[in-house]
């Protein structure tokens, strides 16, 4: 056993100076070199799993469940995981590894997909998010959640999704959401930003992604950013995050939003780094034995559906 920690540990050690070799790049093919081996034999043991539910009309909104088959019968938090994939691309199935980490521990894991660019434009991932919340809680009595600790979590721009969701108001389902908790890893949250600071941070011209979603009239984005448009700020704890490796643009527009949040709004969020990954590495990681990212989501989700909620 500890020969075998040992050599897992050599391992992790490996990838992390790989990681750190390349750099903050945005290189899919790099990432899942390292970790689909890991993922194709990752633990699955002692997770239940039902696909393809439609939560909504159009062909992409469907979303997997991943229960514990642990046998109890209370009530279960439940995290919806919404995948990232640059606004243009991205699958819930690529996503099992989240859904069966954390349904290993007990909360049940909700993988959404939902609608994409260029057919779809902002802010169809927002109102896929509310569609997919709503969903959830309409049936979390039949499916064995406890309504009053459902979460939402997303990466990239499923992070950016479930932030223009839940701090903008006028995407709120009509009763509002009711969240035990938010966590949003390595979102773009201002695409303003990223169109002003294109040089610097490296992002191509034209856009493939940005501007599939958000449109090509540059003069509309402060319309369409949610540091700009914020205006119900969340009153569950959020947890922001953001990779030690990750592309620059995701790093200051982590710190944008948990400063406006701050300075503006008497909010107070969490903001983590990510240590030894950049932002396809630290997703693929889960249920690998490497707990950088899953270590932190997991403590601050037990932090959530453990505390009383306030009034």
């Amino acid at each position: 056993m500890q020969e075998a920690e040992a050599h897992r540990g050599g391992d992790d050690a490996a990838r992390e100076n790989r990681i750190r070799a390349r750099g903050p790049v945005l290189d899919l093919h790099f990432a899942q070199s390292m970790y689909k081996p890991l993922l194709k034999d990752q633990r699955r043991d002692g997770v239940e799993v039902s696909r393809d539910i439609a939560y909504g009309s159009d062909p992409r909104n469907r979303l997997d469940i991943y229960t514990s088959q642990n046998g109890s019968s209370a009530p279960r938090p439940v995290m919806i995981f919404i995948p990232g994939g640059g606004f243009i691309r991205g699958d819930k199935a690529d996503r099992e590894n989240i859904g069966q980490r954390f349904a290993r521990e007990g909360i049940a894991v909700v993988v959404a997909n939902y609608r994409l660019a260029p057919a779809h434009v902002w802010p169809a991932g927002a109102e896929d998010v509310t569609r997919a919340y709503q969903w959830v809680r309409d049936n979390a009595a039949r499916l064995g959640f406890d309504p009053a600790r459902i979460l939402l979590g997303g990466e990239s721009a499923g992070a950016a999704h479930i932030a223009a969701a839940t701090l903008i108001r006028r995407f709120h389902p009509p009763q509002g959401f009711d969240l035990a908790g938010t966590i949003l890893i390595s979102g773009p949250y201002n695409p303003v930003l990223e169109k002003l600071a294109r040089e610097q941070f490296g992002v191509a011209t034209p856009d493939p992604r940005n501007e599939a979603y958000f449109g090509s009239d540059f003069a509309r984005y402060g319309q369409m950013s949610t540091v700009a448009l914020l205006d119900a700020p969340p009153t569950a704890p959020l947890l922001i995050t953001f990779a030690e490796l990750d592309l620059l643009q995701m790093q200051v527009q982590a710190a944008e939003l948990f400063a406006k949040l701050v300075t503006e709004h008497d909010a107070k969020p969490q903001l983590r780094v990510i240590r030894g990954h950049n932002h396809l590495t630290q997703v693929y990681s889960v249920n690998t034995g490497d707990e950088a990212l899953s270590a932190p989501l997991l403590e601050f989700i037990r932090e959530c559906t453990s505390r009383p909620k306030a009034t």
